[in-house]
């Protein structure tokens, strides 16, 4: 749960661009502004597909618009459909998937027309379940091309401005900006990594979609050797499977006027990226938890990226110390007592030992999350108590599961300090219960 968790998890690669126009303003706009949702540092806003709201994960690492998740939407109509094959992050084989054109995205008064979208028919291939809402798609390079886009991450909005010279000179009084690359329709930048003390030059992708602070690719030539202190870990899921790989700590990361000290970095392991056309020189990617330490402005037109600092910027780097993430499992009817605001003597009469006694309470029911164990990291707290990867949960610290969001749940499994966590599951219809203590392997 986790990348995000994919939970910091998740990342894919697609396929070769056709020649889109991306999106474009209805005549007289030349600013809209979007809200989203912020869920373990990704982005998620509404667009309309054929004119069927659908919810997207905005994601400057990837090149295509990809669906997925459509089994409740089968009223979108797409056109010109073939079938193709689907090949990305992961180590497995590709998966088979539809190619789409002429269809119709548009966010308010913001539309791309003739836009060629790819549509993954494996149901399991599921975001939602992982965030806890309803995700059906995944947008990256069309939606930033043509203008000039703000993730505001204080204010949980994206702000897009029409690309000219008084926009971009109004952004360049506020934020700072830094150079970057576009190839292959995705941005880079080049920044600096202290694995150890050495500073080693690093071109890395940005990376919004990807939840963890920063990716490297182990090259012991180069350097990006992968530190002694470090653990293995499920890192997210992609079009081939599962990427797995180690995690672990470096003493720096800093990119232009920029530093961070002791960020966490994934090292994903060569057979989950073996299907990666990577461009020249690439090193590694810069995530969302380094992103979302700004306020930032995406100018892909210009090569720029304008960032300026925000209240997240202090923050420390966390990682999950259980071992253990969770799914959404689906939804439950729950019981609730709800006080009713009434006048007095004005609700339910009851005699209790010959006396009148007034009743302002109403039972209702509720639909509440059910929460699955989707992996359990081997010797994490977490495996040696003895959770398993199927385990329904019952309740966390003695309080119900479905009391908590995902997020609530990462936060509490991230926690800086070495706490104690409790876990009641349901395991092949018995009723079990696990303690551990969350534990900083690095």
């Amino acid at each position: 749960m986790r990348r995000i968790l994919f939970l910091g998890f998740f990342i894919v690669f697609t396929l070769v661009i056709f020649g889109q126009g991306g999106f474009q303003f209805d005549k007289g706009i030349n600013k809209v502004t979007i809200p989203f949702q912020h869920i373990n540092n990704l982005i998620f806003i509404p667009i309309n597909v054929n004119g069927v709201e659908l919810h997207f994960l905005l994601d400057t690492g990837v090149e295509e618009t990809i669906l997925f998740s459509m089994e409740d939407k089968k009223e979108v109509n797409f056109y010109n459909v073939e079938k193709i094959q689907l090949r990305g992050l992961g180590s497995e084989t590709s998966i088979e998937g539809l190619k789409s054109t002429s269809n119709t995205l548009d966010v308010k008064w913001l539309k791309s027309l003739n836009h060629l979208v790819y549509i993954v028919l494996d149901q399991s291939f599921n975001l939602s379940s992982h965030v806890g809402i309803p995700v059906n798609g995944i947008i990256g390079y069309n939606f930033f091309k043509n203008n000039l886009v703000e993730v505001n991450y204080t204010k949980k909005r994206i702000i897009v401005y029409a690309e000219n010279e008084k926009n971009r000179d109004r952004i360049g009084k506020k934020f700072e900006p830094v150079p970057i690359t576009i190839e292959r329709s995705k941005p880079y930048l080049m920044g600096k990594v202290s694995v150890s003390t050495a500073e080693i030059p690093a071109k890395l992708l940005l990376d919004i979609g990807n939840s963890d602070a920063i990716w490297l690719f182990e090259n012991k030539e180069r350097g990006l050797a992968i530190p002694a202190k470090n653990f293995e870990d499920y890192l997210g899921k992609g079009f081939s499977g599962d990427v797995e790989g180690k995690r672990a700590q470096i003493s720096k990361f800093s990119f232009s006027k920029f530093d961070f000290k002791n960020p966490i970095v994934a090292f994903p392991d060569s057979s989950s990226i073996q299907n990666v056309k990577m461009v020249q020189d690439r090193a590694g990617s810069v995530g969302a938890e380094i992103l979302r330490r700004f306020n930032l402005v995406f100018d892909y037109s210009n090569k720029q990226l304008f960032l300026k600092k925000n209240d997240n910027y202090g923050s420390p780097f966390k990682y999950n110390k259980s071992g253990v993430e969770l799914q959404h499992y689906g939804l439950q009817w729950v019981q609730e007592t709800v006080r009713l605001e009434t006048v007095p003597y004005k609700g339910t009469i009851t005699i209790e030992n010959g006396a009148i006694v007034q009743s302002n309470f109403r039972y209702k029911f509720v639909l509440k999350p059910i929460y699955l164990v989707a992996h359990v990291r081997k010797n994490s707290p977490a495996a040696i108590s003895g959770l398993q990867k199927g385990d329904v949960i019952v309740s966390i610290n003695n309080r119900p599961g479905y009391d908590y969001s995902l997020e609530k749940i990462n936060a509490l499994l991230k926690s800086e300090e070495e706490d104690w966590i409790s876990f009641e599951v349901e395991r092949e219809s018995q009723i079990l219960k696990f303690k551990f203590q969350l534990q900083n392997v690095l």
